[in-house]
């Protein structure tokens, strides 16, 4: 039987045309052939040679990316069209099977339309993306030519009286229709762009983003096909595996995206929410706003979800019907075929369609298909709203907090802590929440669906089973909640467990020196047990939470198919159980998560609520008058002459500190009026509270003059200042500020010195994270000799020359640490360096030594600032600098004692004037005193210097194994490979398996495999016992009584064994789920503490050389990566990927056929897993590195808001808020996309597995139960696919944190053990305290070079020893050498007879006292820090603290002995502190002490008592102290003085002063 176009049966005229042309069938179908044929003519030649041209640029570029008017309906409407040829060609070839012969005709047309739409689609977006419209008339010509033979074949269908009845006439009026909407979008293109019979044409340009190049993210701009696949996201996943994402990579937001954009939708809806209340004091609702602006996406989204919950009941209908069908006959009955036969072809009714199983196969993979794509689509609309909503809070908080009053912050409503959780946790959860929404109205509906559908299948036994889920969703709820509030819990104590930590490694030095690492090691470790027991709480919540979710399918299966067999007559068919328990599958999803997002719906009215308070909290007053608008008329009249920067930098010889006399230059003019710069009359100002802190405030300050304000601690000086910038209420009373003059115009051509900003240096000093140079410059342009004329002022050179980079080294929070001096005299510099007319200063000196307060007084402030004519406000308690001042305003209770020049007060206020005499004097002594002490800053310089010496240090080791790590940790450098990239760290793994114990693992493993092998047991039983029913109903006779005995023998065969296996695999699951929370605890206490005690033993030269940020990063974010992350994370890993395989199993074991087509799809899920979970990494460092930066932005700004307003900088520090949100926020839409592309992915595959899973069991037509558990099982396989993937990700992101950890674990210990053995030292040793150090050599590490060359020195008992040198003379190294802490690689130290190097080093430490140049005291009690071991009673501590001059004080504190210590000792001075140092090295009754420097950082008189307690409560002992004064080593005994690792002289001080030539006589001079 040959092929033929209209076939050619017996005794059937086909090819006839008697009764005219159009009646025959053949020839109507041969007709529509010609417009298809007409297109496929016309463009593929247009398409070649466009291809051929454009294949040099493969990459379009996106300029060109334009689209015609109804674009995306074009899309949609050629997508359906391919649907329906699709029906048409299936129902073509169902029909030829009728037929005696083929015939061509029923499908041949019908293919070749489903090509010319493929090819109608592919040609548009070519002509799309050229922008050349005039070819779409071909396209236009096809659809009219298209719609008319289809026209014609429908209007011969109705007249040979076919109807809706019949699928034929159905799908050729869907094609009229479509064809007809086709040529409408087509008319309307022309319409619009008059490419065609109009004389001009419209010029069009693409949008203005894809103008711009920085813009990547191309989602709103593509097609509707690379929309729904992600397909524009294919180069930048492909191509991280070559190298990083980095910022460059991933561009700008398009504009519809960005901060700004939707700050200005929020607002407006929130202000007409503030315009439309009646009611005044009743707050906007934010809801609503944000509702009014977001509103849209949220309802597409919603639609989508509702789409594709729909299209995910056609699964389980499509399982049924395929399972139903497999075995009955599609053979239909001839005498019914003549019926259907007209216009001499089979026509087949619409029912009998979709009773055909290939047809289903193909319907189910379409749905599955469609519905993925709607899911994924309505979670992108979701999380891009999101994200739009975050940025448009976070730019609504930070708008808020630039006019947030002062006075709530100062009077704390409002913290800094609050507004970091605004920013960084309530902002959050809404985004969650919106990301959850659609969730909140679409589950419900899915849940009624699904029980309806399951109603319809099975009868009341599905109410049943449906019951059981839903009583068992409120235990999930309360759960989940547990879970929220453990997770608090663990929190606090983690936060105790790091401060403890923190303070360790602070107190490092001293812990190892006193051999007290162990004690406070435990103390950490107590605090760890509390944070574990709450995280095993954590862990017992977690499992329940994952058993439950197991276990609840199971349960409602059970309940549900024992009803059954009992209630029912009917008997349980395989099509309905497998469709019922693919259902179950389905309804398990929404009801486990609608507990998360009740959870997150709740916390989001919290966060709105905190929103809406924060939004109505107080705001600064409008400072309009900072413009000079409500000011009196005061122009100041002078114009000065600028002769630009130079007169800062040629400075005439510096005037010395006895030039009493007023200089000549500034005259003081008569003070009229147009002199003054700021005015206050009558002004009464408070921070908030009803009562005034200023009052009666009526004060000038001259223009172009130094103004000091004076007075007492507390008596409102800095108030004053702000209450002059408008910080503070104003009760009464008004501030004027005098207009600028209107054209102030320099030599150099700019209008200078912007009035309305006024240069602020508060006291408090405040950084930016930004470069040194960027803090200063603060955003005025740069000019170099203004700069360093700056910083010669502040003498900040020394300074940064010290830093790593210099000025471009980062200081700030997350920079460098600076000492207090450092930042303050940075503040000073920034108000300096801004070309502003008025500066004010808030007590500069305070934090600054005498040489640098008088530098700066009279190069910054009296040369700098004078010399440009500057207003300078200075507060201050320097009395000596009042002489310089040309009007004194003293203060006194918060007002106004005295206001007017030196001269003035001299001859009106005697009294006062005397008193400010006295305290001058005194002020003098204490100079005189400090200079002759090393000054704070040669110290602070030498703290920062020993920062860096030792990172240096490390910067020399090239060849170290440290490098080697380093390098394997950051695995970015370009050279890395590929492979290194994307390999999955297998031996990390099984690190982290390991330190949980094998034998939790060994569990872990076999209860998992367990499980699901039950799990598959009970689905094949199931399938068993169903098929069983089916042969029971064919053999029995149906009317016989003995078919309820059959029904009975089934029970009693069958539904034991299932009720028995559903119980143990609900067991079985509560196993895992705790194996595996228990096995990540497990694995967290043993990382814990094995790096806990590798880290407290390790060399000090590791602390040196590592970061203290690194080290703590591993206790914090590391630590809780492994408590809380991997875990879960794990566990939803080898769940998906078990069930995974089991599903593959199972449908291999049922039609071993399928093997074959798994093949290229495990190949492809190979390439898409391996290019996802590079680009996955990356976009995630990407979007926490970008968060950070961001956070920080917003509580920088919340610290320095009076600075900002200050300068009148609200606008730069906005752009740039708005810069960093949007940087995160593009790397977050990235990061998301890419979610979104790999699920789509993995789901297009899943469908694709269930496709071939369809097609090969109907092509086996293996037994029916056994089909409908194989196409169940890889119904499942579509949801897991893409978590295997998303879990592998985040477990190789989260197993970095332990590969971290580990690179610690393997860093050396000290050698604690010695060679002799504890027993063999003496008790009391050393008794008499002689050391001798023979030919000693030393060094920091086997690398470096030696610090300490053959020294050889006797120190005889109780002799006094002195040690000097330049600095890094060796001098600390040798007092390190006495106790072990470096390596001693020739020579020894002997003390009492023993060499210290074969002692174990617990003992020796805790033989020997020491006090180190910085006192370092631990938070707790008194006690604590004194006598951590507790072996001394209180007469003995009380006697120490009496030596150390502090009984009487310690005695004062409330609790004595047991007086809290805070963090550092911060409740102490410094002073004090040393004292303590002091008194806990007496604690330690030994007989050799050393003191390191120990008098660089307090005053006279604490050093004096010092000195006198060593030579009095030492005298027996022997007292080693390294000098960085010579002076306070004149009286010793011995000196050995030191030069580059050698020991030069030694002798007497006295014997070595009378050598002339002697170094230390050189030291004792130059120090003078």
């Amino acid at each position: 039987m040959g092929l033929s176009f209209c076939g050619n049966d017996r005794g059937s005229n086909a090819y006839s045309v008697d009764n005219g042309v159009l009646d025959n069938g053949c020839f109507v179908d041969a007709l529509n052939l010609v417009p298809h044929v007409f297109l496929l003519f016309i463009t593929f030649p247009i398409l070649f040679i466009g291809w051929g041209s454009q294949s040099s640029k493969v990459q379009i570029h996106h300029n060109t990316w334009l689209h015609f008017p109804g674009h995306n309906l074009r899309w949609i409407l050629t997508f359906t069209l391919l649907f329906v040829h699709v029906c048409e060609i299936a129902e073509g070839i169902v029909s030829n099977t009728q037929m005696e012969s083929s015939h061509l005709h029923l499908f041949m047309p019908a293919l070749m339309g489903f090509i010319a739409a493929t090819t109608s689609v592919v040609y548009y977006h070519n002509i799309e993306t050229a922008n050349f419209p005039k070819l779409l008339l071909a396209l236009f010509i096809y659809w009219i030519l298209a719609f008319i033979t289809k026209m014609i074949k429908l209007w011969k269908f109705a007249e040979a009286s076919l109807g809706v009845q019949h699928l034929r006439f159905c799908i050729t009026a869907l094609l009229v229709i479509l064809y007809g909407l086709l040529m409408a979008v087509e008319i309307n293109v022309i319409r619009v762009r008059k490419y065609v019979f109009f004389a001009n044409p419209q010029r069009v340009k693409p949008p203005e983003d894809l103008q711009d190049l920085g813009v990547r993210f191309l989602q709103p701009f593509v097609n509707l096909l690379s929309k729904a696949t992600y397909w524009w996201m294919n180069p930048l996943i492909i191509g991280a595996h070559k190298r990083p994402i980095e910022l460059k990579k991933i561009g700008k937001l398009p504009i519809a995206m960005r901060a700004l954009t939707n700050y200005l939708s929020l607002k407006d809806a929130y202000e007409e929410q503030k315009q439309n209340t009646d009611d005044p004091e009743k707050s906007p609702s934010i809801w609503r706003s944000m509702y009014r602006a977001f509103g849209r996406p949220i309802l597409l989204s919603s639609t989508f979800r509702f789409t594709a919950d729909l299209l995910g009941f056609a699964g389980p209908l499509c399982i049924s019907g395929i399972v139903e069908h497999l075995n009955s006959t599609t053979e239909i009955d001839k005498t019914n075929k003549t019926g259907n036969m007209i216009l001499g072809v089979y026509h087949m009714y619409s029912t009998e369609l979709l009773q055909n199983t290939s047809v289903l196969a193909v319907l189910l993979f379409l749905a599955l298909v469609l519905q993925r794509t709607f899911l994924q689509a309505s979670y992108y609309v979701t999380i891009e709203t999101g994200i739009n909503l975050r940025g448009a809070l976070l730019a609504m908080i930070y708008n808020k907090i630039l006019r947030l009053s002062t006075s709530n912050m100062s009077m704390g409503e409002m913290t800094l802590g609050q507004i970091n959780n605004l920013v960084a946790i309530e902002t959050n959860q809404l985004m969650w929440f919106l990301f959850l929404c659609p969730n909140l109205w679409a589950m419900p509906v899915q849940i009624i669906m699904g029980v309806i559908l399951l109603y319809y299948l099975l009868g009341n036994s599905a109410i049943i089973g449906a019951g059981v889920i839903l009583l068992l969703a409120p235990v999930q709820y309360l759960i989940a909640t547990k879970l929220a509030d453990t997770q608090k819990s663990t929190l606090d104590y983690s936060t105790d467990r790091l401060k403890k930590t923190t303070e360790i490694l602070k107190g490092i030095k001293l812990l190892k020196l006193y051999a007290w690492d162990n004690i406070f090691c435990d103390s950490v470790e107590e605090t760890r047990e509390k944070e574990l027991t709450s995280l095993k709480t954590f862990a017992l919540y977690t499992s329940m939470s994952i058993f439950m979710n197991a276990a609840i399918p199971i349960a409602a299966v059970l309940a549900t198919f024992v009803t059954h067999a009992y209630i029912e007559e009917d008997r349980l068919s395989p099509a309905k159980a497998f469709a019922s328990l693919a259902l179950f599958h389905i309804l398990v999803t929404p009801l486990f998560l609608l507990s998360t997002v009740v959870r997150f719906a709740v916390k989001a009215l919290v966060s709105v609520q905190k929103l809406g308070e924060f939004l109505q909290s107080d705001e600064i007053g409008d400072d309009s008058w900072r413009n000079g608008e409500m000011s009196m008329p005061l122009e100041s009249g002078k114009k000065y002459k600028y002769p630009g920067d130079t007169k800062a930098i040629n400075r005439k010889g510096r005037y010395r500190m006895d030039n009493y006399e007023q200089p000549m230059r500034r005259q003081l003019r008569p003070t009229e009026t147009e002199d003054v710069a700021v005015q206050i009359n009558d002004g009464y100002f408070t921070w908030g509270s009803s009562l005034s802190t200023l009052s009666d405030i009526n004060i000038r300050i001259p223009t172009g003059q130094l103004t000091m304000i004076v007075g007492q601690v507390g008596c409102g000086k800095s108030s004053l200042l702000l209450a002059m910038l408008g910080e503070m209420q104003t009760i009464s009373g008004k501030v004027y500020w005098s207009k600028l003059p209107d054209c102030e115009i320099h030599l150099d051509g700019n209008i200078s010195k912007n009035r309305h900003s006024v240069a602020y240096a508060a006291q408090k000093s405040w950084l930016l994270n930004a470069t040194v140079e960027d803090n200063i410059t603060f955003g005025s342009p740069f000019n170099k000799q203004r700069y360093k004329a700056v910083i010669d002022a502040c003498s900040l050179q020394p300074d940064i020359d010290l830093l790593p980079f210099g000025d471009q080294t980062e200081i700030g929070e997350r920079g460098i640490n600076l000492s207090g001096g450092q930042r303050q005299r940075i503040c000073v510099a920034r108000a300096l360096y801004q070309n502003t007319n008025i500066v004010f200063l808030d007590d500069p000196f305070s934090a600054l030594d005498i040489h640098l307060s008088d530098h700066l007084m009279q190069e910054g402030i009296l040369t700098f600032l004078q010399d440009n004519k500057r207003t300078v406000v200075l507060v201050t308690h320097k009395l000596q600098y009042l002489i310089h001042a040309d009007w004194i305003i003293a203060m006194k209770d918060g007002s106004v004692l005295r206001e007017g020049t030196l001269k003035d007060i001299q001859t009106h206020d005697v009294e006062l004037y005397e008193h400010w005499k006295t305290l001058m004097n005194r002020q003098d002594q204490e100079l005189e005193k400090e200079t002759e002490l090393e000054s704070q800053t040669t110290l602070e310089r030498k703290t920062l210097r020993r920062a860096f010496y030792s990172r240096e240090a490390k910067n020399q080791i090239d060849d170290e194994d440290e490098e080697e790590e380093v390098e394997e940790d950051e695995d970015d450098n370009m050279s890395t490979t590929t492979s290194r990239r994307s390999k999955i760290p297998w031996r990390v793994c099984w690190r982290y398996l390991s330190s949980g114990g094998f034998l939790m693992v060994f569990l872990m493993v076999s209860s998992k495999l367990a499980k699901h092998s039950v799990m598959v047991a009970i689905d094949y039983w199931l399938a068993a016992w169903t098929s069983s029913n089916q042969r029971n109903e064919s053999l029995v006779d149906p009317f016989a009584n003995s078919a309820n005995s059959t029904q009975n023998t089934e029970h009693h065969s069958y539904v034991p064994v299932f009720i028995i296996l559903c119980g143990a695999a609900i067991a079985l699951c509560l196993i895992t789920s705790l194996t595996v929370e228990f096995l990540g605890v497990a694995a967290a206490t043993n990382l814990h503490h094995n790096l806990l005690n590798k880290i407290i033993h390790a060399p000090i030269r590791f602390f040196d050389i590592t970061p203290l940020g690194q080290i703590l990063n591993r206790f914090s974010a590391d630590t809780n990566i492994i408590d809380q992350h991997i875990p879960p994370t794990l566990e939803s890993l080898t769940r998906s990927t078990l069930l995974c395989l089991s599903a593959i199993g199972i449908i291999a074991f049922v039609t071993p056929t399928f093997l074959i087509a798994l093949v290229p799809l495990a190949v492809a899920f190979y390439f898409i897993q391996k290019y996802f979970r590079v680009a996955s990494r990356d976009l995630q460092d990407l979007d926490d590195s970008t968060q950070l930066p961001l956070l920080c932005h917003f509580s920088e700004t919340a610290e320095g808001l009076t600075t900002i307003r200050a300068f009148r900088h609200e606008a730069r520090f906005k752009q740039r808020m708005l810069e960093l949100t949007d940087t995160n926020n593009t790397a977050y839409l990235f990061l998301s996309a890419a979610n979104r592309w790999l699920e789509v992915r993995t789901d297009y595959l899943g469908a694709m597995i269930v496709l071939t899973a369809a097609v090969a069991a109907i092509w086996s037509s293996s037994q029916s139960g056994l089909v409908g558990l194989g196409l169940t099982y890889a119904l499942t396989v579509t949801n897991y696919l893409n978590w295997v993937v998303r879990n592998l990700a985040d477990l190789e992101v989260q197993m970095a944190a332990v590969k971290k950890v580990n690179s610690f674990l393997s860093t050396e210990s000290e050698n604690y053990e010695g060679s002799m053995d504890v027993s063999q030292v003496p008790e009391d040793w050393p008794q008499h305290g002689e050391i001798k150090i023979q030919d000693l050599c030393v060094r920091y590490d086997p690398v470096l070079k030696p610090v300490l060359k053959h020294v050889n020195a006797h120190i005889n008992p109780g002799q006094k020893v002195g040690i000097c040198g330049r600095t890094g003379s060796g001098k600390s190294s040798l007092s390190l050498a006495f106790f072990n802490m470096v390596d001693v690689f020739e020579g020894k130290i002997v003390i009492d007879g023993i060499d210290i190097c074969k002692l174990p080093l617990q003992t020796l430490r805790s033989r020997l006292s020491i006090i180190l140049q910085d006192p370092v005291l631990f938070s707790g009690s008194i006690r604590l820090n004194l006598d951590p071991e507790r072996t001394c009673t209180d007469d003995r501590l009380w006697e120490a603290l009496e030596i150390a001059q502090l009984k009487n004080m310690v005695k004062a504190l409330p609790g004595g002995l047991d007086a809290v210590v805070t963090e550092g000792g911060e409740n102490f001075s410094v002073g004090q502190r040393q004292l303590f140092c002091l008194a806990r090295a007496f604690v330690r009754k030994s007989s050799i002490l050393i003191m390191d420097e120990a008098t660089a950082s307090i005053d006279m008189a604490t050093e004096n008592i010092l000195q006198k307690v060593v030579m009095t409560a030492f005298a027996d002992r022997t007292v080693v102290t390294i000098a960085h004064l010579v002076s306070s080593i004149l009286e010793a005994e011995q000196v050995l003085v030191f030069s580059s690792g050698n020991l030069v002289e030694c002798d007497s001080a006295a014997n070595l002063l009378k050598q002339e030539d002697s170094v230390f006589h050189l030291l004792v001079q130059t120090h003078k």
